[in-house]
């Protein structure tokens, strides 16, 4: 078991907990009940729930924490009285408007202006920086923000959705450098988190970043690399099989969205683009008619790289001949936001990313349908523009349906285990802490296999599909999943709360480390049950079923002043932290 040093956890009933703890996280969650999650695969009750969640408009604690979980990086104690007060649509509705976080750190366009023929990081004004390649050209940069925002900025969902994003239409700093680059493509995903997914799907196929990472950039007009049209096709929009609108397989068996004479009719659709003007080499730009690698802005029409044939589109769409790459680039967004799939299984991501892996056929069916319309009303809220396509209405169905907001339905469906970013966050807001997103990239997002901005493929860190050993059920997370993952899930917990966490490191920009802040439940520490009862509820809603509940109280129970010395309070509040948070009920979450 790594990174143990300096462990120190309560000794009384802490096997017992924990075997749990790593039975959940390691084989798939179970319902309430104790019988297999996978039974509830075929629970066909909660496709005829009413299409519309029935929000309290006094959201009980149990719901703001459910919703805080779902629809942010971790509920804090400020955003559950929110939640509470406001109750769970119109809390929706506001965080729809909040608007505040973007990527900032990081160089700029300089790596690609570099006219002289020496490596931008052996100039003269960078020969001196040890750094240049992680400031200028890596993504280490956007990890930061992407943590610091995700602790301490208030427009949760709005990241919560552009990181759902980002696992769709995939784009990896392995395959692609220019940290300004990757801080645009990012940013973009953040900007159109409640548009339309028609200007999202346009804002990827006119992203350079995408284009390099794709080989969609200066493509061949009589011989076009696929590569990006497969993956438009396969991966951002339709799916490879032909989908029923409540994402169930049409025929029962996977029959072909496209065939690779589509793949393509869609990749000779898509020439004639190249980078937007601005970059430059010393050896000129290549191909003719082509502008030099640049990532600042979106790509350019390149009229010699464009094939100008006809082409025949999904849909019922074309290409008619002569047409401009503006020309057919609409057509292929229209092509793709008429198509019958892209409600299905756009929403279906949505929902296991936001809510649970599972969710039943007539769950999707009625966040297909909110797509479709670009509407949805909830406890007489409106949501949407009424455009097919409207991700805000799409999200609030997401969030405000039936089987969303009932917990009962969530853990007999199997609920979702937490990914890794989700944890790093969920613990520090949970517990009042603090970060510069330092930890999180070579560190602890190599240790869980979630490196943010760094996949390894074009299919994310994970697939949707992964199956959960032992069940029915599909689990993405369990893609990265392992037993040395559930080992190092708590080694994540022993470093904030029995190492401290860690300092600031004088080579990041503004850093502050890592670390929570324990001060506020050392009151309650005289009590244990008080304690993880308190701590429980912030995580959970709840207080921990019986069982589990007494083995943690007895094992916090452990220190004393005896035991302990004069930090017997705060080693209560840690050990109790510790198991909450390594408890199946957070580690899986419902």
């Amino acid at each position: 078991m790594g990174h143990n040093k300096g462990r120190r956890v309560p000794r009384h009933a802490l096997v017992a907990v924990l075997t749990a703890a790593l039975l959940a996280a390691c084989g798939g969650g179970t319902s309430d009940e104790g019988a297999p999650a996978a039974a509830a695969a075929a629970d066909d009750g909660d496709q005829r729930r009413s299409a519309l969640a029935v929000a309290d408009p006094k959201a009980t604690e149990l719901d703001a924490v459910r919703l805080a979980n779902q629809a942010s990086f971790g509920p804090t104690q400020t955003m559950l009285a929110d939640i509470r007060t406001k109750g769970t649509a119109v809390w929706v509705r506001d965080q729809l408007l909040q608007n505040s976080s973007r990527y900032a750190l990081g160089g700029g366009d300089a790596v690609h202006k570099n006219v002289g023929g020496t490596f931008f990081c052996d100039t003269a004004a960078q020969s001196g920086n040890p750094n240049c390649w992680r400031d200028w050209f890596s993504a280490q940069p956007l990890v930061w923000d992407f943590y610091r925002n995700a602790t301490t900025k208030p427009d949760q969902l709005r990241q919560r959705v552009a990181f759902a994003l980002q696992q769709i239409a995939v784009v990896s700093e392995l395959e692609v450098s220019g940290t300004y680059g990757l801080r645009n493509y990012h940013n973009a995903l953040l900007a159109n988190a409640f548009g339309n997914y028609r200007d999202v799907l346009k804002k990827v196929i006119l992203s350079p970043v995408m284009g390099d990472y794709l080989d969609q950039v200066n493509n061949d007009k009589t011989a076009p690399n696929e590569n990006f049209a497969r993956e438009l096709l396969q991966l951002f929009s339709l799916g490879p099989c032909l989908l029923q609108r409540n994402g169930q397989l049409s025929g029962g068996s996977c029959m072909p969205t496209y065939d690779n004479q589509k793949v393509r009719e869609y990749a000779f659709a898509l020439t004639g683009w190249t980078y937007p003007a601005g970059g430059s080499t010393a050896w000129g730009c290549w191909p003719q008619g082509a502008n030099c690698t640049y990532y600042g802005g979106d790509m350019v029409a390149a009229p010699l790289l464009r094939n100008t044939a006809a082409r025949q589109l999904l849909s019922g769409g074309t290409v008619p001949a002569g047409a401009t790459a503006p020309q057919a680039l609409e057509a292929v967004l229209d092509s793709l936001i008429n198509h019958p799939n892209i409600a299905p299984f756009v929403g279906q991501r949505l929902i296991q990313h936001l809510v649970m892996s599972n969710p039943s056929p007539g769950y999707v069916d009625r966040v297909a349908q909110a797509f479709i319309a670009g509407r949805f009303v909830s406890t007489g809220i409106t949501f949407g523009t009424g455009r097919r396509g409207d991700l805000a209405a799409t999200v609030a169905a997401v969030l405000l349906d039936a089987e969303a907001r009932d917990e009962a339905v969530a853990a007999r469906r199997g609920g979702a285990l937490r990914p890794p970013a989700l944890l790093f966050t969920g613990v520090l807001r949970a517990l009042g802490g603090k970060t510069d997103g330092e930890p999180f990239g070579w560190w602890w997002g190599e240790v869980l296999r979630q490196h943010l901005f760094r996949p390894p493929s074009v299919f994310n860190f994970y697939p949707p599909n992964y199956p959960v050993a032992g069940t029915a059920l599909v689990g993405p997370e369990y893609g990265i999943h392992n037993a040395n993952a559930a080992l190092e899930r708590l080694n994540y917990l022993t470093y904030l709360l029995e190492w401290g966490g860690s300092a600031p490191v004088a080579s990041v920009p503004g850093a502050t480390g890592t670390s929570v802040s324990l001060n506020s439940w050392t009151a309650q520490a005289d009590n244990p049950a008080t304690l993880v009862d308190s701590l429980s509820l912030r995580a959970l809603g709840r207080p921990l079923a019986a069982g589990p509940r007494t083995q943690v109280i007895n094992a916090v129970s452990w220190w004393t002043a005896q035991t302990g010395g004069a930090t017997w309070r705060t080693q209560r509040v840690r050990a109790a932290a510790w198991l909450v948070f390594a408890s199946p009920d957070y580690q899986v979450q419902r």
